[in-house]
């Protein structure tokens, strides 16, 4: 080899660790930017647990006091923060969800948010349903799901990258979470009782699974399903209850035995689901464990109160008056009553009697990435994914 070829291979080989060295530095100032993980995106499917301003988008009317804890103003999110499907997304390095009903502001790149407040699993133009209830089914969000993708497919090479559309391979990169049963098992408790709920739940789960499957079939190959939380111990279901149902944490009793019949049936319904979707992750996420041991048990993981609600009317056990919900103020009997927030809502598991505030729903979602409450418990997570802080 001639002298010349020797001394410009020792500077492309100096040239080319300098690089090396500089990638590495860019990599670790740049934290999650860098990170790995198999998931480039999250499609979420939900009601108001999980919806990050989907409903309001289509209905706008929130005001304060939601979002005063981490947004500083109502971000369309039932609670005083963030959401589980928030934290979520912070773990895996990835930005907030857009509602796919939000026509200003939204970017797609990294998935969706399908879920909206009051949302169900059965369509809501059926006998079995009261009033109050969100169009956006669960049949919908599928729908807006099936429309998203084929317009990702008609446009995945448009604008040169400039678009906010995702690149068509994201569906095999994605998450999809489901949050979402709430409101079938909640709407009509007082319509028609336990017993009336009970007998449709089965056609609940069989929708659940039945949506996973179009989902595995327009690509999606990570699927978890959060389960029903203990709405037992939620305030708006405690005012006003009878007493001899109350057990020795201030539940009732005979909501979550039902909650707890619903949770066992849909891991059944994954179950015999899971041997139909080869090559995928079909994951039963036990959420009603974590936030029933936070409302058992508050002051065990920094909480103070578990029963009662921050944001509300009436003070006592529970702080909820269902004549007046978080925010709003009526007259009432010649009375002016006002739903208003507590000082320290870092200090509740419940925001406003129905929905969690940011600091449970940070608590849960620490359980959840933990791996501890998975079915199969074998889900690999922290090797596919270098998990952020939510702190």
């Amino acid at each position: 080899m001639s002298l010349l070829l020797l001394q410009m291979f020792s500077i492309f080989r100096k040239f080319s660790l300098v690089w090396v060295v500089v990638i590495i530095f860019i990599a670790m100032l740049s934290g999650s930017s860098y990170s790995k993980c198999e998931y480039e995106a999250i499609f979420n499917f939900g009601d108001s647990n999980t919806d990050t301003g989907g409903f309001w988008a289509a209905f706008p009317a929130q005001s304060g006091p939601f979002g005063i804890t981490y947004f500083k103003r109502p971000t369309g999110r039932a609670s005083d923060g963030r959401l589980i499907v928030d934290f979520l997304a912070q773990a895996l390095g990835l930005p907030f969800l857009s509602p796919y009903l939000q026509s200003i502001g939204s970017d797609y790149r990294h998935g969706a948010n399908y879920a909206t407040l009051a949302s169900t699993v059965l369509l809501p133009n059926t006998s079995l349903f009261v009033t109050g209830i969100s169009p956006f089914s669960l049949a919908i969000q599928l729908n807006q799901m099936k429309q998203f993708k084929a317009k990702v497919d008609e446009f995945h090479c448009s604008e040169n990258g400039s678009t906010k559309l995702p690149p068509s391979y994201i569906f095999r990169k994605s998450l999809y979470t489901f949050y979402i049963g709430q409101n079938d098992f909640t709407s009509n408790l007082a319509a028609i009782g336990i017993g009336g709920v009970k007998q449709y739940l089965p056609e609940v789960v069989s929708q659940i699974a039945g949506t996973i499957k179009e989902l595995y079939a327009l690509g999606g190959r990570t699927f978890w399903v959060l389960n029903l939380a203990p709405v037992g111990c939620y305030p708006s279901f405690l005012v006003p209850h009878n007493c001899s149902d109350i057990d020795m944490y201030g539940c009732s009793i005979s909501y979550n035995q039902a909650v707890v019949e619903y949770n066992n049936m849909l891991k059944d319904k994954l179950s015999q689901t899971r041997p139909t979707l080869p090559n995928s992750s079909l994951i039963y996420v036990d959420v009603h464990a974590v936030l029933l041991e936070l409302f058992q048990h508050p002051t065990s993981h920094g909480l103070k109160y578990g029963t009662k609600a921050c944001c509300g009317y009436g003070g006592g056990d529970h702080n909820f008056d269902p004549r007046v919900y978080c925010g709003n103020t009526k007259e009432i009997n010649g009375s002016t009553l006002t739903a208003g927030a507590c000082s320290d809502p870092e200090n509740y598991v419940s925001w406003d009697g129905i929905h969690a505030t940011d600091a449970a729903n940070k608590l849960v979602t620490k359980a959840i990435l933990s791996g501890s409450y998975f079915d199969p418990p074998n889900f690999p997570l922290h090797q596919l994914c270098d998990l952020q802080s939510i702190d």
